[in-house]
């Protein structure tokens, strides 16, 4: 596995892992039409490729594919953090959120978990601050608020 810089020509692949992935790994934890509101499949890809210009983004590749890929502002946001449905339990998350933590410039990292990464953040150190309900098109959704110390 290659973990490398994001380049807006991995944007195609980042679109159709981030609905893949969703619409797969999520469904245990979350209704059918909450995923729909999450992952519509039609992301706004010039805002995504400008936040990932904006903030320290990588991507990890096995045989030219890429499987998994987030992003972390230098102030220890990390807002992504998605792993291709097929390459999931490897090490891939780990793997791209430990490059994410070294690249941010800080002492504490803040991430919104969905139900479904809440375990791999609480194995990584983050705590749970608080429980939020985010409002997508009028449907809630679970996640979140969670923090690390460095």
């Amino acid at each position: 596995m290659e973990i490398r810089h994001y380049q807006p020509s991995d944007l195609a692949q980042i679109s159709q892992l981030f609905y893949d992935t969703v619409h797969t790994v999520n469904a245990a934890d979350y209704s059918q039409e909450q995923l729909d509101v999450w992952a519509t499949g039609q992301l706004d890809l010039k805002a995504w490729n400008e936040s990932f210009l904006a903030h320290h983004t990588f991507v990890a590749v096995v045989s030219n594919q890429l499987v998994g890929f987030g992003d972390i502002t230098t102030a220890g946001y990390l807002d992504r953090l998605y792993v291709h449905k097929d390459y999931q339990g490897q090490g891939i998350a780990t793997a791209l959120c430990h490059k994410l933590e070294n690249a941010a410039a800080c002492d504490l990292f803040t991430t919104h978990a969905s139900i479904t990464a809440k375990p791999f953040f609480e194995r990584r150190g983050y705590r749970v601050i608080h429980e939020q309900q985010v409002s997508r098109k009028g449907v809630e959704l679970t996640n979140y608020v969670m923090q690390k110390n460095r």
